[in-house]
């Protein structure tokens, strides 16, 4: 399964049996620096031209949208202003779907998840996003990696960060390893 948070920033965790997958160094899953095709000149903060971030996340879109005249300092405001029917804004959303998407792909022929979950502040646009990621996914992902592929929101909305915290500390202390350190330090 994959996780795509599209907030402020854009990041993914990769769970493969069971596990969370961290990497050699731990930085796994930071896609919002992988170039996207159509970022040529698009400068990030963090120094590239063509990240993912740059052009999908809340506010990239703001930016986008405030060049267009529209009033929109953050992420909330582009939901606010989709939510209400500007046409940028959804527009804008659904780019933002593709450029993900466009990501995705190459994930989805690499990996092979069964489930890609997209969550963050910026899945509240709901199927203005999903439907731009599904577009690309399933356009440039071989059938066999999409035959059973689910592309779906995730369910937990804004909790998402709160519950996976509480569960990497929760299994932490409920290692192996966490319970013979307490055990260890109780006698000691």
């Amino acid at each position: 399964m994959l996780f795509i948070k599209v907030a402020t920033g854009i990041g993914a965790g990769l769970i493969s049996s069971g596990q969370l997958q961290r990497g050699a160094n731990g930085t796994a899953g930071d896609l919002g620096h992988v170039r996207v095709p159509r970022g040529d000149g698009v400068l990030c903060r963090c120094g590239n031209t063509g990240c993912l971030e740059a052009l999908a996340s809340g506010p990239a879109l703001a930016r986008a949208l405030r060049a267009e005249g529209l009033a929109a300092e953050s992420g909330d405001d582009v939901l606010d202003l989709a939510s209400h029917g500007e046409l940028h804004a959804i527009s804008a959303l659904r780019q933002a779907g593709r450029d993900v998407g466009d990501v995705l792909a190459a994930c989805v022929s690499l990996l092979n998840p069964s489930v890609i979950v997209i969550g963050g502040g910026m899945a509240a646009a709901g199927e203005q996003l999903l439907a731009g990621v599904k577009e690309v996914v399933y356009q440039r992902s071989l059938p066999l990696a999409t035959s059973s592929l689910q592309v779906v929101a995730s369910a937990a909305g804004d909790g998402a960060a709160l519950l996976g915290a509480s569960l990497m500390v929760t299994e932490h202390l409920l290692s192996p390893d966490g319970v013979e350190r307490e055990l260890a330090a109780a006698a000691g």
